[in-house]
């Protein structure tokens, strides 16, 4: 079913690399792909879609609106440009929570490395634009988590002014980071529940895009 008018939808999709020197960065196993899909069934379903993807190696999605990034703080500037003219966010990405609080312009020899990296917090992208959302748009985050997904999910919904959360238990054989299959649960702030999967990552990013279109009153 296509939507009535044509919802502009951003997605954001793959890690972040917080680097050290140029050689050297702080990740994750994201692969994009839960983002990429979710990109790809939106535009399925007739949105325009922004895509803002950290580094990955998959093909752009045809027909989206590619903004590529590196770090957290380049997400942050990429997400914060664009999410005004949203009606829907989908915070896919697994942005890093941390990064060196001293970065070197050079590489550092491996006998002159300090073997204690000291770190500082990065920016906390979802909820710093959700706290701008306006009454039309629709903000949806992911909870990656190893235990206790449903109840660490409820309290990000809380805390960070979500309409939905994704609640994603990650760490496990056959679903999560890298895999090609997953299964989630689609939490409202209505109290909304939904469990989807297991399925692959594409069956399952087109039941999420449906559920928020239906649940969120989209026109």
């Amino acid at each position: 079913m296509k939507a009535k008018r044509r919802i502009r939808c951003l997605v954001t999709a793959g890690p972040t690399r917080e680097h050290l020197d140029p050689v050297r960065f702080l990740s994750n196993p994201s692969s994009g792909k839960m983002g990429y899909a979710l990109a790809a069934a939106a535009m399925e379903l007739g949105w325009r879609v922004e895509l803002v993807s950290g580094p990955v190696a998959l093909a752009p999605p045809k027909g989206a609106r590619m903004t590529h990034v590196v770090s957290a703080e380049g997400m942050l500037r990429a997400v914060e440009k664009l999410f005004p003219q949203c009606d829907v966010l989908i915070m896919c990405a697994a942005v890093s929570d941390f990064r060196p609080k001293k970065v070197f312009l050079h590489k550092v020899k491996k006998g002159k490395a300090a073997l204690t990296v000291e770190l500082e917090p990065t920016t906390d992208i979802l909820k710093t634009v959700a706290a701008k959302k306006s009454s039309s748009q629709t903000v949806v985050g992911f909870a990656a988590e190893t235990k206790n997904v449903e109840a660490y999910a409820r309290k990000k919904l809380k805390e960070k002014n979500l309409d939905f959360i994704v609640a994603n238990r990650v760490g496990r054989a056959g679903g999560g980071f890298g895999s090609d299959n997953n299964a989630v649960t689609l939490i409202g702030r209505n109290n909304t529940q939904a469990r989807i999967g297991p399925d692959s990552k594409t069956g399952i990013a087109r039941k999420l895009i449906l559920h928020i279109s239906q649940k969120a009153f989209l026109p």
